[in-house]
């Protein structure tokens, strides 16, 4: 089961009975996944399809709380290749879905019409309270959102077709301090949030809250995997400099040895280079502990620079020597 059926299932579980919020759920509901249908000229249903039978037995069960009618359930199953079910909700229109649509705030068009199908028009009536506006989110969530895996990324979206309900919509959802954004997707206009922090706060308003500690376990331990990788990377490429330079140094020793200089270097030189030849895997603080006295870090470092400096210029004295024999040999007539 995908983090996204589970979270929806926790949200189909709560258990609602003030009438205000069950309506700003229903016609969330309604206006993200609800379609006006005439089957009587006269007289509009309402159809909501649905692939979540948590979903639409919650769908049932408000709608029965409200009006006391049982709307007709049909289930489908896909000629697609997983077969999914499909369960569609038939609000037939002698039920009273005129009134229904005036509680919800909502109203229609008969100018807008097209293939027996209207859109809803919005109403903030049913917005005032704290309670509402949370139930109102649950339902675009329930009717139109999801959520990714959050072992894989941090994402949540609720789809829409109406580009006046997506906005409504992230205006609420900013309402709360989250940073939701718009985007339009194949005909669809998709509210999203990406930070696992929002997605937290999302699902804690709209009641999701045992989706929200199994993410916040998650978080905690991709943050302590990350937080732990970051560790090691950087003490391996502490390690790879440490061992990098300590192969120079010590090459640079011994070129000053191999080329007979070394007895004549000064006594704190000569003592610094036995000690790095002596310890190769150690770090310069490390080394400067081996001293006496004592000496810091960047002692040790400045009196190293100085056995490189001394290497290289014994070096350039060899390769300058090295040029002059080969100019020689090439003036001496054969």
């Amino acid at each position: 089961m995908s983090f996204s059926s589970l979270v929806k299932n926790e949200l189909c579980r709560l258990e609602i009975n003030d009438r205000c919020c069950l309506l700003a759920e229903i016609s969330s509901v309604i206006r993200i996944s609800g379609t006006i249908i005439f089957r009587d000229p006269d007289m509009p249903g309402i159809r909501i399809v649905t692939e979540n039978a948590a979903f639409a037995r919650r769908v049932f069960s408000i709608l029965r709380k409200l009006y006391g009618i049982n709307p007709e359930i049909a289930v489908r199953r896909s000629r697609k290749l997983k077969k999914h079910l499909s369960y569609i909700i038939m609000i037939a229109g002698k039920t009273g879905t005129l009134r229904m649509l005036d509680d919800m705030g909502l109203s229609f068009s008969p100018g807008e019409a097209e293939k027996g199908e209207l859109v809803l028009k919005p109403s903030k009536s049913y917005l005032n309270k704290v309670c509402c506006r949370r139930s109102f989110l649950r339902g675009a969530f329930l009717a139109g959102g999801s959520i990714s895996d959050p072992e894989k990324s941090y994402h949540l979206e609720i789809a829409t077709r109406s580009l006046i309900l997506a906005q409504e919509l992230n205006r609420l959802i900013r309402s709360y301090r989250l940073n939701s954004k718009i985007i339009r997707r194949k005909g669809s206009y998709v509210v999203y949030l990406k930070e696992g922090e929002n997605i937290v706060d999302f699902l804690n308003i709209i009641g999701a809250h045992s989706a929200l500690l199994e993410l916040e376990n998650v978080r905690i331990l991709k943050d302590m995997r990350n937080s732990v990788n970051r560790i090691v990377n950087c003490e391996t490429a502490n390690l790879d400099k440490t061992v990098k330079a300590s192969m120079r140094q010590i090459e640079n020793i011994k070129y000053i040895m191999e080329s007979g200089e070394a007895e004549n270097l000064p006594e704190n030189l000569r003592e610094i280079a036995r000690l790095r030849i002596e310890y190769p895997d150690i770090n310069l603080k490390e080394l400067g502990q081996l001293l006496t006295p004592p000496l810091s870090k960047s002692g040790v470092n400045h009196r190293l620079r100085k056995l490189e400096k001394i290497a290289n210029d014994l070096r350039l004295s060899k390769g300058a020597k090295s040029l002059q024999n080969s100019m020689e040999e090439n003036s001496n007539p054969c």
